[in-house]
C-alpha cells in the first residue's frame, strides 16, 4: 500500500466545513488512485490529512457514499479530459480513432483499475453500484453522441449508434481489464477495436488506423 500513515496533527488549524469536506474528498481521490477504492477507509482518510477518524466521520458519515462519490468524480473528470483530447480532431472519424487510442493507452490504467474495483465492490455496495450505472451511461452517451455526429456529417453509417457505442465500450473495457492483470497488452490490440468499429460503421478497412498521430502510437498498433 502506498498510503503514508501519519498521526493526527495536534492543534491543526480549524477549517470551514466546506474546506474540510473538500479536503476529505481530495484525500479520498488520492487514496483511490494510489491504492484502489478499497483503500478509502475512515482511518486511511484521517491519516492522509492528519486528523482523527471521528472528524472524518463527522463530515462524511457514510464511507460507502464517499467511495461512490470519489469514483464518480474521477470517472466524470476523465470523460472531460478525453473530450478535450478529441476537440482538435478535424473529423468524427479522426476523433473516433483518437478515442480508441486514448482509452487503450497505458495512461488510462489508473482509472481502468478503479472501474474494476467498482464493478467488484459494487456487488455489495448499493451506492457504488448506482454510481457505476451513472458513469457507464455517461460514457455510453459520450460515445453514442460521437457516432451520431459522424452519421449526421455523412462520414459513416450506423443504424443504432447506441448499440454500437455499447459494443465498442464492452470490447475496450474487456481488453483493458485483461491488461490490468497483465494478460495481454491493450494498446497492441487497438487494431482489433478499429476493425470492429470500421465494420459496424461501414468504413473501409484501415480508415480508423490512419488517425494514429504519433510514432509512439504507431509502434503500438
Amino acid at each position: 500500500m502506498s498510503t503514508v500513515q501519519s498521526e493526527p496533527r495536534p492543534g491543526a488549524r480549524r477549517k470551514s466545513p466546506a474546506d474540510r469536506a473538500a479536503e476529505i474528498a481530495g484525500a479520498a481521490r488520492e487514496i483511490a488512485l494510489a491504492d484502489g477504492l478499497a483503500g478509502i477507509t475512515l482511518r486511511g482518510v484521517a491519516a492522509r490529512i492528519g486528523v482523527t477518524p471521528a472528524l472524518v466521520s463527522h463530515y462524511q458519515p457514510s464511507m460507502d457514499v464517499l467511495v461512490a462519490d470519489t469514483f464518480g468524480a474521477i470517472v466524470s473528470a476523465e470523460i472531460g479530459e478525453v473530450a478535450e483530447e478529441l476537440a482538435p480532431c478535424p473529423s468524427t472519424v479522426a476523433a473516433l480513432g483518437a478515442l480508441i487510442d486514448s482509452l487503450l493507452g497505458p495512461e488510462r490504467s489508473p482509472v481502468t483499475a478503479l472501474w474494476l474495483d467498482a464493478w467488484s465492490l459494487g456487488r455489495r455496495t448499493p451506492a457504488l453500484a448506482v454510481e457505476v450505472g451513472v458513469q457507464m451511461d455517461a460514457w455510453q452517451a459520450f460515445v453514442s453522441g460521437l457516432l451520431r455526429s459522424g452519421v449526421a456529417a455523412g462520414e459513416f453509417t450506423a443504424a443504432d449508434p447506441d448499440a454500437v457505442a455499447w459494443q465498442l465500450l464492452g470490447i475496450i473495457d474487456g481488453l483493458n481489464a485483461h491488461a490490468i492483470v497483465r494478460y495481454g497488452h491493450a494498446g497492441s490490440l487497438r487494431g482489433l477495436v478499429r476493425t470492429v468499429a470500421e465494420h459496424e460503421l461501414g468504413l473501409f478497412a484501415g480508415a480508423l488506423g490512419s488517425t494514429t498521430r504519433t510514432s509512439t502510437n504507431s509502434s503500438m498498433n
